[in-house]
C-alpha cells in the first residue's frame, strides 16, 4: 500500500515498520531486521551511550543507509524513494522529547482548539475539550483552560503534549524519550497512547514502563543486542513493581501535603 496523499491517510496506510540491520560502533553487523507495528509498545533499554537515541533519530529520519548505523527504515516493507521520503519527513513519525517547553504566549484551550482546527476534524470544539481532559488525568498537578502555555510545568507541558499526540496527532509513529521523567502518570499514558493504535517505540531507564512494553530491545555498543518477548512470568514480576510504586508514590503524596508519617512508620 502506498503511503501518499492526505495526511490523515497516513495512519491508516501504514502497516509495518522496518529497520533493516545496522552496524555497532565497531562496524560488527547487527543480527537482523527490527519489525514494528501498529498497537504495539517496543521498550529501547541500556546504558547512556548504548545506541538507544541514533535508533530513534534513525526512525525519525526515515534512514536510508546515510546515517552512521547504516540502517534503513522500510514502510510496508519497501524503502520509500527520495521523494516520499521526503515527503513523509515531519509527518509520519512524532515524538516526544525530555524537555518540552512552551514558546507561544496563548493559552491551553485556545491552542488546542487551534490545533483542532488545522486537522480539520469535524467537532473541533469537542477534540479540543477531550484532549485538554485527558492531560488533567495525566499531570501531576491539574491546570485550567485559560492557563497560559508558558506558565504550565515541565510536567504538564509533557502531559498535554501525550494528550494532544494521541488524540489529535496524525502520525502513525511514535517516539518517546525517557517519559518517566515527565512528571506525569506513566500508565495512564501508556493506556491512551496505546488506544491511539499507533507503533510506539520508547527509550527508558525505568523497570515497570520497560516490563509493561509489548517487547524490550536491549542496546550495546550502539546496536541491537537482544529483542525480548514479555513472558507470564514477567507479567507477575510487573503486576509487584507495580504495587510497590504506587506505595512509593502514596507516601511521597503524604510528604508532599505534611502528613505525620510517624503512622507510615509504624505501619
Amino acid at each position: 500500500m502506498k503511503l501518499e496523499g492526505a495526511h490523515e491517510n497516513l495512519q491508516l496506510a501504514l502497516s509495518s515498520l522496518s529497520l533493516t540491520p545496522g552496524r555497532d560502533k565497531a562496524g560488527k553487523p547487527e543480527r537482523g531486521h527490527i519489525h514494528f507495528k501498529p498497537g504495539e509498545i517496543t521498550a529501547l533499554l541500556g546504558p547512556t551511550g548504548a545506541g538507544k537515541s541514533r535508533f530513534l533519530a534513525d526512525i525519525e529520519s526515515l534512514a536510508a543507509g546515510d546515517t552512521p548505523t547504516g540502517r534503513t527504515v522500510l514502510l510496508n516493507g519497501t524503502a520509500p524513494d527520495e521523494d516520499t521520503r521526503f515527503d513523509l519527513q515531519g509527518r509520519l513519525v512524532a515524538q516526544l522529547t525530555q524537555n518540552m517547553n512552551f514558546v507561544l504566549d496563548m493559552g491551553v484551550m485556545d491552542f488546542l482548539r487551534t490545533h483542532a482546527l488545522s486537522r480539520e476534524v469535524a467537532d473541533a470544539e469537542g477534540s479540543a475539550q477531550r484532549v485538554f481532559e485527558a492531560a488533567n488525568q495525566l499531570a501531576g498537578e491539574p491546570f485550567f483552560a485559560h492557563t497560559q502555555l508558558t506558565q504550565l510545568s515541565g510536567g504538564q507541558s509533557r502531559a498535554l503534549m501525550i494528550a494532544d499526540t494521541a488524540l489529535l496527532s496524525w502520525s502513525p509513529v511514535l517516539l518517546i524519550d525517557e517519559i518517566e521523567n515527565a512528571g506525569v502518570d506513566k500508565r495512564k499514558a501508556l493506556d491512551l497512547l496505546l488506544a491511539s493504535d499507533k507503533i510506539i517505540v520508547m527509550a527508558t531507564h525505568d523497570p515497570v514502563l520497560a516490563l509493561a512494553a509489548d517487547r524490550r530491545l536491549v542496546f550495546e555498543q550502539g546496536a541491537v543486542a537482544a529483542v525480548l518477548a514479555r513472558t507470564p512470568a514477567e507479567d507477575a514480576l510487573l503486576a509487584r513493581l507495580m504495587d510497590m510504586e504506587r506505595q512509593w508514590s502514596d507516601v511521597r503524596e503524604a510528604l508532599r501535603k505534611g502528613a505525620d508519617m510517624a503512622a507510615w512508620a509504624e505501619g
